[in-house]
């Protein structure tokens, strides 16, 4: 083998070990290709709450959803994906919710890791989402979350108060609908 190909043989055979690497699942999850977190609520007083989370997008629908415009009464963002037995599970408890609370509380999903809309659309017209979803295929949109209480899972809910601050979390299936209910109930009290 010449010089030249040698570092090329070695630059493939890397490339090859970390494709396989990549496909490999994650440490923990059961193979189910995910992360799934415990489901316990966490809260957060409001003298310890950070700044307000930034974040402004796109739904599946292509309208503009920003956060900034919620401001005002409390948020409830659900981050979840179509291929997430989780959130299949979660889906009716949050509708319920939703329902309930009426418009004391804004919802937004948060959709990541789907490879397509129309995954996403399909997981939304099957559970009938009545929430407008963000768009976030690479998970990028989890970064103005992280700090305080961090999505760390699919699907984790947070809540935010009504000056867009993270007031509670909830990284794995929100247990029950009166469990997110009343999450948002202490941050409506406030």
């Amino acid at each position: 083998m010449t010089p030249v190909r040698r570092p090329r043989a070695v630059l493939v055979a890397l490339a090859c070990l970390l494709a396989l690497a990549g496909c490999s699942s994650l440490s923990g999850t059961g193979d189910k290709g995910y992360i799934s977190g415990e489901g316990v609520p966490v809260e957060v007083k409001a003298v310890d709450r950070g700044e307000p989370v930034e974040l402004a997008g796109s739904d599946l629908e292509g309208d503009p959803v920003d956060l900034a415009d919620l401001r005002g009464r409390p948020v409830v963002v659900n981050v979840w994906a179509s291929w997430c037995p989780p959130c299949r599970v979660e889906q009716p408890d949050l509708n319920e919710a939703q329902a309930e609370l009426g418009d004391k509380v804004d919802f937004v999903g948060l959709n990541i890791r789907d490879a397509s809309r129309d995954n996403a659309l399909a997981y939304v017209r099957n559970y009938d989402v009545p929430y407008p979803s963000l768009y976030s295929a690479d998970g990028s949109a989890l970064l103005p979350f992280s700090g305080t209480l961090t999505p760390k899972s699919i699907p984790s809910t947070v809540i935010l108060d009504a000056d867009g601050r993270i007031a509670a979390s909830v990284n794995g299936r929100v247990p029950t609908t009166q469990t997110l209910i009343s999450l948002v109930e202490k941050v409506l009290d406030e």
